[in-house]
């Protein structure tokens, strides 16, 4: 494996088990009791089991789960906040837990950053002083620290603002503060821990468009921390769904809503607008001569903006690529079938499938 092939962030059979004696519980039978048995058994809590992943560089990856399911855990272990009990966090190759105290602080300092559900600010200093703390904590002169802060300001859109307060912004203001001051150092990696889970829906929504914003213009490593579907599907390049400590599935959104691997995924994806998420290439079958076909489609293109093309052509429309080459085909019974809440019914309205 070349130096280029080496994922920015790789995770290999990771546990976090908090109690004395936490090693027992690694790989056995144990770590499959019920929470609060295994507690009364043993005093330990198995927060993470046996998880293992790859994040390429300038990817995001979304982990998502219900509250307990251990995603705030694991992402500590990404930066050594928390110390892992078993397995290997590896970043750019080198384990982390191999790697003298100083290393793990230059990493924290420099190539990692992490942005909190609640925001952390400090509330006497100015909204360019808190931007620009970390780069004071590194020892960057004032001049050169508050130039840098005052370009993350206008990178978030809180230009002008250096001099007000936190407590005189409100609460969407304030993540992006938040936002700014990891941005600030220049991260390699940036961790968000459900960032966005205090705010209201319609703030909410405009962050999100933030990140993915900001993702496009910096293409940063990212791991994102969420009990949000939506804000999974809507910033995820990859999506692992998070039960109990375990991974159960990890896929493209796409693929998560369209291929559940099983019941506890199927009821979290059941109320997803399908056409919103799936795509004409997800769907798209195998490719036809040039007369069998009318028209052309992106495979990038969503279902619910396939629906109104297939229905005005009685024929099979073709699917293309990004270099413009046909890849496959759609047509109305491929758009029915992702429409329907199982992903391949026996039958539609009568017709076989």
């Amino acid at each position: 494996m070349s130096a280029t092939d080496v994922p920015t962030i790789s995770c290999r059979g990771v546990w976090k088990v908090f109690g004395a004696r936490a090693e027992r519980v690694v790989g056995s039978a144990l770590a499959d009791l019920p929470r609060a048995e295994l507690e009364a058994k043993t005093g330990c809590v198995a927060a993470v089991k046996d998880v293992s992943f790859d994040v390429p560089e300038g990817c995001v990856f979304v982990v998502m789960g219900l509250s307990g399911s251990g995603k705030s855990t694991l992402v500590r272990c990404l930066s050594g906040l928390i110390e892992s009990t078993a397995g290997q966090v590896m970043i750019d190759g080198e384990d982390i837990a191999g790697c003298p105290p100083e290393w793990l602080r230059d990493l924290r300092r420099d190539r990692v950053s992490m942005v909190f559900q609640h925001f952390g600010l400090l509330p006497h200093r100015r909204v360019l002083d808190n931007v620009a703390f970390g780069l004071e904590v590194a020892g960057k002169p004032k001049a050169e620290r508050h130039a840098r802060a005052g370009d993350m300001l206008d990178l978030v859109g809180l230009s002008g603002l250096g001099d007000s307060y936190p407590d005189e912004l409100s609460g969407g203001m304030q993540q992006r503060v938040g936002l700014a001051r990891a941005l600030a150092n220049d991260p390699e990696i940036l961790l968000f821990d459900e960032p966005f889970s205090a705010l209201d829906p319609l703030i909410r929504r405009d962050m999100q468009d933030e990140v993915a914003r900001l993702q496009r213009e910096l293409k940063k490593t990212v791991v994102f921390i969420t009990h949000d579907l939506q804000e999974a599907l809507k910033l995820g390049d990859q999506i692992a769904i998070m039960r109990d400590g375990r991974f159960v599935q990890v896929d493209t959104p796409e693929a998560v809503v369209a291929r559940p691997v099983d019941d506890y995924v199927r009821d979290f994806v059941r109320d997803v607008p399908r056409g919103h998420v799936l795509t004409a290439g997800g769907i798209m079958g195998a490719p036809l001569d040039a007369d069998e076909t009318e028209g052309t489609v992106a495979a990038s293109t969503l279902v619910s903006e396939l629906l109104p093309i297939v229905v005005a052509t009685e024929r099979p429309v073709a699917v293309i690529d990004d270099d413009g080459r046909v890849c496959g085909t759609v047509d109305r019974l491929s758009v029915l079938r992702a429409l329907a809440e199982d992903p391949a019914p026996a039958h539609i309205d009568g017709v076989p499938a």
